[in-house]
């Protein structure tokens, strides 16, 4: 079977996707080639544990270089370490082929994707405006009750102002649709 029709259907979601939903595709696309790179490595294929690692250190460098320090310097310094924390545990797991340096970059990876996706939650449902008791999409429901009164209320966080913008790739969709792609 081909990919070619999976890479056309890859590069028009891409081409069409809003900077939001790009970054969250990245997110996507490195855990998934770090867990390929993880079955790779558990059956001792180098060659598809060092390719799809190699996968995985190109879109984290993607995700690096395109942060916009001019909208939020210090979030994106801050992103900037973890990117290149995270891009060292992939060299690191690649060229050790450690699978514990590679499930710490994948534990990170995903929290990112799930505080991105937070984020982005709240921009579309600023404090106080989200129906009581509303859980967003794909999230479950805190399993312990929360108290209806408590001592004292903590007035609301303000909703965040930069940070998805801040954060969401600058650089072109055509360098994403390359290190997204199933073509190898």
């Amino acid at each position: 079977m081909s990919d070619r029709p999976q890479n056309e259907y890859l590069r028009a979601k891409i081409m069409t996707a809003s900077p939001e939903q790009l970054q969250t595709m990245l997110y996507d696309g490195a855990i998934r080639f770090g867990e390929q790179a993880r079955a790779a490595m558990e059956a001792r294929d180098i060659a598809a544990t060092h390719d799809r690692l190699l996968r995985a250190q190109q879109i984290v460098l993607e995700l690096s270089t395109s942060l916009k320090a001019d909208v939020a310097p210090e979030l994106c310094g801050k992103l900037a370490s973890l990117y290149n924390y995270v891009y060292r545990l992939l060299i690191d797991a690649n060229v050790t082929k450690d699978l514990a340096k590679l499930d710490e970059a994948l534990g990170l990876l995903r929290f990112q994707r799930e505080t991105w996706l937070l984020a982005l939650e709240s921009l579309r449902h600023p404090a106080g405006s989200a129906p009581a008791g509303s859980v967003p999409a794909g999230r479950a429901a805190p399993s312990a009750p929360v108290p209806a009164a408590g001592p004292a209320k903590a007035p609301p966080m303000p909703a965040p102002k930069a940070p998805p913008a801040a954060a969401a790739p600058a650089a072109g969709k055509l360098a994403a649709g390359r290190i997204l792609s199933v073509e190898g």
